[in-house]
């Protein structure tokens, strides 16, 4: 009779939780393999938002939508799981517009520019247009959102004396908030969705453990 009580209220945070956990991995294959397969890209000149332009972006757009599916469910997960303590409020509600930010930035593509796609011109695009605006802002809200959810869950972790999940959260936030620099901006915003679904995806999986 326990078992039968307790398992409905487990089973849909357990499929949230779940559904986080390939966000990242999503989000990263596709990436990859766009980036050695399409003519032209590097990574050190051209973000990954750009693989969005062209006539197979479409590929970049839906990676973006179902990753941020997936950190949407994942945050319901954190709001089911965390039900005490400190972070069970703002941790879901950060983690969910780091997953909102994810969904528009993929709907409002980036400029082409820097010569990707193969045609476009090979410098910076004069005047950046409404679309690419829209994607600018809401990737730099998401990536801040999701610094201060792994801020709020490593001050949870040191209040519970969890000493390796508190540094690592505090230095995944860290790394976020680092300011961009134009020189090494592509390579910082790889670096950033690395740290960020590494984060994301690392507390899926602790979730879905302690439960």
């Amino acid at each position: 009779m326990v078992t039968a009580a307790v398992n409905p209220v487990r089973r849909p945070s357990e499929r949230l939780l779940l559904a986080g956990t390939f966000a990242g991995p999503i989000f990263f294959t596709s990436s990859i393999i766009q980036m050695l397969t399409r003519e032209g890209f590097d990574i050190t000149r051209h973000p990954l938002s750009q693989l969005s332009t062209g006539s197979l972006g479409w590929l970049q757009v839906v990676t973006f939508v179902v990753a941020g599916l997936g950190v949407l469910a994942l945050a319901a997960g954190i709001r089911h799981t965390l039900t005490d303590g400190v972070g069970r409020r703002a941790a879901p509600v950060c983690t969910g517009i780091f997953g909102a930010g994810l969904v528009v930035a993929g709907l409002f593509t980036a400029d082409s520019e820097n010569g990707f796609p193969v045609g476009t011109p090979d410098a910076p695009v004069a005047e950046m247009s409404w679309h690419s605006i829209v994607h600018s802002a809401a990737a730099a809200v998401a990536f801040t959102a999701l610094a201060l959810a792994a801020i709020v869950l490593a001050v949870r972790h040191a209040r519970a004396r969890r000493v390796r999940p508190a540094v690592l959260s505090g230095a995944a936030a860290l790394v976020l908030l680092v300011p961009m620099t134009p020189e090494f901006m592509s390579i910082q915003i790889a670096v950033n969705g690395v740290v960020a679904f590494a984060w994301t995806t690392v507390v899926a999986l602790s979730l879905r453990t302690d439960r």
